[in-house]
């Protein structure tokens, strides 16, 4: 028997995030068909909302649905430490675990040759600028260590080493090669800031 065609597209769709194969989409469909109107139409809108009214920070790339981000407009953070993270989940994480009370810095995408992604594919000229115009005196690199982070990671250090009134350190202590930031528990996170090894 062949799949209704509304179906198809519902579970193509589904398919179309991160984690879900063919038997979860199909799940997810299905259940759908047994969802009250007023609860399809929330979940509906939901999705609209999000891609209408969040959009990346100017100053950090964060995201937001104000011109600038909670974090850069809030006066009681730490002005002159910035910590630069590969992507807002890692953000996210950091401030569920309140273990950090700078400025953030996301750079979205990691130098990756092997995927022709240079230095101008990613924010680095945009954290370089910020760098320059913020008076910044300590930049923490919270990038997972993996090859392509660790690409990043000596990049950026190359291009601040003539910046002798800046300290860079790394988180380090307890945090796995290759591991996601946000499936690492707060321990570790917490110990990984407070160990933090300054490497210029």
């Amino acid at each position: 028997m062949n799949c209704p065609t509304s179906i198809k597209e519902l579970i193509n769709s589904f398919k179309c995030l991160p984690g879900i194969g063919e038997k979860s989409a199909e799940r997810f469909a299905y259940h759908v068909i047994d969802m009250d109107k007023d609860t399809v139409k929330a979940f509906s809108e939901a999705l609209l909302n999000v891609k209408n009214k969040i959009k990346y920070c100017p100053k950090c790339n964060f995201i937001t649905e104000n011109e600038i981000c909670d974090i850069c407009s809030d006066p009681s953070r730490d002005k002159e430490t910035l910590c630069v993270v590969e992507d807002i989940k890692s953000v996210i994480r950091f401030e569920e675990l309140n273990v950090y009370n700078g400025k953030y810095f996301v750079l979205d995408k990691l130098i990756s040759p092997f995927d022709k992604i240079g230095p101008e594919e990613t924010n680095i000229d945009k954290l370089l600028k910020t760098i320059e115009e913020n008076n910044i005196k300590e930049i923490i690199l919270a990038i997972k260590p993996t090859i392509e982070g660790e690409a990043t990671s000596l990049y950026i250090e190359k291009m601040l080493q003539e910046k002798k009134n800046i300290d860079i350190s790394k988180i380090a202590h307890g945090i796995p090669l290759g591991v996601e930031m946000e499936y690492l528990d707060s321990l570790t996170i917490e110990l990984a800031f407070k160990d933090r090894k300054k490497i210029s």
